[in-house]
C-alpha cells in the first residue's frame, strides 16, 4: 500500500495527503493510525499513552487541520505544552502541514514580549500553543477568551505533573466551555494524570502504544571537531555492510559532509530543505535501492523517512534534545534486526550528551576508534573474504582464459599482488588516512552553579540542597561546596549531573529567568 492510500484509509485530506508525500513520509505510526480516525470521526475525548518520539503531535495536528473551520472570529484550540521550547515545536510543526488552509497557528510562551502577543492575539488566532503560566497570565489581563473553544489538548501531561502544572491547568479548564473535546497525550501514566483525566474528560477513549523494544546499540566516541570527518571515514571503512543515515545541524553542514564523502569514492548524498521535491524523491529512491549507502540529512528533512534494512545511524553532530535523539536512533534496530546509533561529541558537548543520555534512558557505551593499523588490517580481511567468496560462472570465461596468459608469464604470487594493487591501491594505503588526535574528557570535572536564593528567602545549607535534590533528582552527597549568602548561593556539582539541574530549573520557570545558572569562572 503506498503512502496516499496508508494517510487516506485514515480519513484525512488530499490537501493532507498531498504535503505528507511532499515531505517524504511514507507510513503513518501506531499512534497516528490509533488517534487520528478518532479525531476525524467520533465526538469524544481521547487519553493516550504513547512514548516520547512516536510521532504524537502530527496525531493530533493532523485531524485538527482537516477538522478547523477558516475564517473563526476565536479561538479554536488551546494545546497545553511544559515548556515554550516544545511550544514552538508544536506550533511550526502544524505550520508546515495546514498548506493552503487559512489558519493562524502562534506560541504563547513566558520570556516573550507580552505586548507582543496581545496585538497577535487581536488579529485572531485559531490555534495556540502555549505554556501554563503565560496562558493564565492571558486570561488574567482579559487577553484571551478560551469560552468557544472547540479543542483542548494536554500535550506531555506527566512532564506538566512533575514541573507542578496541574494546579496551573485546572485554573485553565475552568476558563474554558464544556461543550469542547478534549485530549491527554503523556508518556507515563501516573494516578494524579488518571485523576484529571476522570474528571475533566468524561467518556474518553484510551489509547495505548507499547515502546518498541530497541535493538539499537548505542555507542560514542569522544573526537575533536576537526577530525569528526575523517572518524566518519574509518568507521564507514570498517563495515562492510554499512547502510546508513548520517545526521548533521544545518542543511550547509549536511551537504559539504555529503560532497566530501563523494570525494573520498563513497556512494553518498544529501538531504536538506535547499532541494527541490523532485531531487529529493531521486534522492532518496536511490538510497532505498541502496545505489548510495550513506544519506547525510538534516533532522528536519529526514522526518518521515521509513526504511527498515538500515545498519547505522551517526549523529555527526550532536541532536537538539532528547526526543530528537530518539527520533533518530529510532530508524535503525528495526523489523528484529539490529542496528549501531553512533554519536560524536567533543569536550565541550559532553555534559550536553549526558544530559541526553539521562533523560532519554539511552545507555551508551563509550568506544575507541580504530586505528589506521586496525582500519587497513579488517579492509584486508574484508578483500580476502570477498575474493574467496566471489564465483565464476560460465560467462566470466574470458578472464579465465587472460589469468591463464597472464601466468604463463608471471608467477601467481606477483601477479595477485599487481592485481591487487591495481584494484586496491587507494584503500589499503595508509597515506589515505590522517591521524586522529586523542580527546580526553575530565569527566570527574565539577561544575559550579549559581543560585538565586539564599539566607534572605530561609534557606540553610541543608534546605537549600534538600530544595534542589528534590527538584532534580540529583543525590545530596553530590551536592557539594555549599556557599550561602543574603541574596544567592553557589553549590558544586559532578559535571555530567550540572545539564540536568540547569535544564530543569530553566524548564520549571516557564521562560523567565532560571533560579539556577552557570557560575561565572571565578578571579584568579
Amino acid at each position: 500500500m503506498n503512502t496516499e492510500e496508508q494517510f487516506r484509509e485514515l480519513g484525512l485530506s488530499e490537501n493532507l495527503i498531498e504535503i505528507l508525500k511532499e515531505k517524504g513520509f511514507e507510513k503513518p505510526t501506531p499512534i497516528q493510525k490509533q488517534a487520528i480516525p478518532l479525531i476525524l470521526s467520533e465526538d469524544t475525548g481521547i487519553v493516550a499513552q504513547a512514548p516520547t518520539g512516536t510521532g504524537k503531535t502530527l496525531a493530533f495536528g493532523l485531524p485538527l487541520i482537516d477538522k478547523l473551520e477558516e475564517k473563526a472570529d476565536h479561538v479554536q484550540v488551546l494545546i497545553l505544552t511544559p515548556t515554550r521550547e516544545l511550544a514552538i515545536q508544536v506550533s511550526d510543526e502544524i505550520n508546515a502541514f495546514k498548506g493552503r488552509k487559512r489558519l493562524r497557528v502562534s506560541p504563547i510562551y513566558g520570556g516573550q514580549s507580552v505586548e507582543l502577543q496581545k496585538r497577535r492575539l487581536q488579529t485572531g488566532i485559531d490555534i495556540i500553543v502555549g505554556t501554563p503560566g503565560r496562558i493564565i497570565d492571558h486570561i488574567k489581563r482579559k487577553t484571551l477568551k478560551l469560552d468557544k473553544i472547540s479543542y483542548f489538548i494536554l500535550d506531555e501531561a506527566d512532564e506538566m505533573l512533575n514541573m507542578g502544572f496541574i494546579d496551573d491547568i485546572k485554573e485553565i479548564l475552568e476558563a474554558t466551555n464544556d461543550d469542547k473535546r478534549m485530549f491527554l497525550f503523556s508518556a507515563t501514566m501516573p494516578y494524579e494524570i488518571k485523576q484529571l483525566a476522570k474528571k475533566y474528560i468524561p467518556d474518553y477513549q484510551f489509547i495505548s502504544i507499547k515502546k518498541e523494544a530497541i535493538l539499537t546499540s548505542q555507542i560514542y566516541f569522544e573526537v575533536a571537531e576537526s577530525d569528526k570527518f575523517e572518524a566518519l571515514c574509518r568507521i564507514r571503512d570498517v563495515v562492510s555492510d554499512f547502510y546508513g543515515l548520517i545526521f548533521c545541524k544545518t542543511k550547509i553542514d549536511a551537504q559539504n559532509v555529503a560532497n566530501k564523502l563523494i570525494e573520498r569514492g563513497y556512494y553518498a548524498d544529501a538531504i536538506h530543505g535547499d532541494l527541490s521535491q523532485d531531487k529529493r524523491e531521486r534522492i532518496l529512491s536511490r538510497f532505498r535501492k541502496k545505489q548510495i549507502n550513506m544519506l547525510v540529512a538534516t533532522d528536519v528533512a529526514a522526518r518521515g523517512i521509513d526504511i527498515e534494512s538500515l545498519t547505522h545511524v551517526i549523529n555527526y553532530s550532536l541532536p537538539q534534545d532528547p526526543e530528537s535523539y530518539i527520533h533518530r536512533i529510532g530508524r535503525t534496530g528495526r523489523a528484529e534486526k539490529e542496528g549501531i546509533a553512533i554519536t560524536f561529541v567533543t569536550p565541550s558537548e559532553y555534559r550536553k550528551l549526558a544530559f541526553i543520555q539521562k533523560m532519554a534512558k539511552a545507555s551508551m557505551k563509550k568506544e575507541l576508534l580504530p586505528s589506521i593499523e586496525q582500519t587497513i588490517s579488517i579492509k584486508r580481511e574484508q578483500i580476502k573474504s570477498n575474493l574467496i567468496s566471489m564465483e565464476l560462472s560460465q560467462k566470466d570465461e574470458s578472464y579465465i582464459n587472460l589469468a591463464e596468459e597472464l601466468l604463463e608469464e608471471i608467477d601467481p604470487v606477483t601477479l595477485i599482488a599487481k592485481l591487487l594493487k591495481l584494484k586496491f591501491k587507494n584503500e589499503l594505503n595508509e597515506d589515505s588516512y590522517r591521524e586522529i588526535k586523542e580527546v580526553k574528557i575530565d569527566k570527574n570535572k565539577k561544575t559550579r552553579l549559581f543560585v538565586a536564593l539564599g539566607r534572605d528567602d530561609g534557606y540553610t545549607i541543608r534546605k537549600l540542597v534538600e530544595f534542589i535534590s528534590k527538584k532534580t533528582g540529583t543525590q545530596p552527597r553530590d551536592i557539594q561546596e555549599v556557599k550561602i549568602f543574603d541574596k544567592f548561593s553557589f553549590i558544586t556539582v559532578p559535571f555530567d549531573e550540572a545539564e540536568n539541574i540547569l535544564h530543569i530549573f530553566k524548564k520549571s520557570r516557564n521562560g523567565q529567568r532560571s533560579i539556577v545558572t552557570k557560575a561565572k569562572e571565578r578571579k584568579r
